[in-house]
């Protein structure tokens, strides 16, 4: 009897898994008239379209920006300095910081720090105290956020006077450190 019972059982435990599970009911595909498709697609080309003018837009202005800043910087792009002194004076630090912080913003520009000198001294000399007012204007640069692998710099000594007469108003002008983007 226990036998009987068991094999009851099983059956019925076998029967009810195998059995089938109900299938769910799926909805038909929506279909849309093709005049309503096209419509999205052209309102949505439409719409990318006036994305794609606005990011344009903004990056034309970024770049006029950009380069009106960089025309502003060239205009003041050199640094003085008094009659055997390389220290960057107080007067000029603010022009260095404009500078600093445009090359901190454009990681991928890149200037040429040129010392200068006037004619006063040996040629060997000149040369050295350019070198040392353009590497302090380079430090100065670093020091307002600017990268040092963006900087070269290089003394011109007296070789390339800003004026050539011979008095204390042309020699003041030949005395600096100009910060050049076009040298590379």
């Amino acid at each position: 009897m226990k036998k009987l019972i068991l094999a009851i059982f099983l059956t019925h435990f076998l029967v009810a898994c195998a059995s089938n599970k109900p299938k769910e009911e799926t909805a038909a595909p929506v279909t849309t008239p093709e005049s309503s498709v096209s419509s999205a697609q052209t309102d949505a080309q439409a719409a990318a379209a006036a994305a794609q003018a606005a990011t344009d837009a903004q990056a034309a202005a970024a770049a006029q920006a950009a380069a009106d800043e960089l025309a502003a910087l060239k205009s003041k792009s050199s640094v003085y300095f008094p009659f055997d002194i390389d220290a960057v004076q107080a007067g000029d630090r603010e022009i260095i910081l404009m500078h600093a912080r445009y090359l901190a913003a454009h990681p991928a520009v890149h200037v040429q720090v040129e010392g200068n000198a006037d004619e006063r001294g040996s040629s060997e000399y000149n040369l050295a105290l350019g070198q040392r007012r353009a590497e302090n204007t380079k430090r100065a640069l670093v020091l307002g956020g600017a990268d040092a692998m963006q900087i070269d710099s290089v003394s011109y000594g007296e070789e390339k006077p800003r004026c050539a007469d011979h008095n204390e108003a042309c020699w003041a002008q030949n005395r600096r450190a100009d910060i050049n983007y076009d040298a590379q």
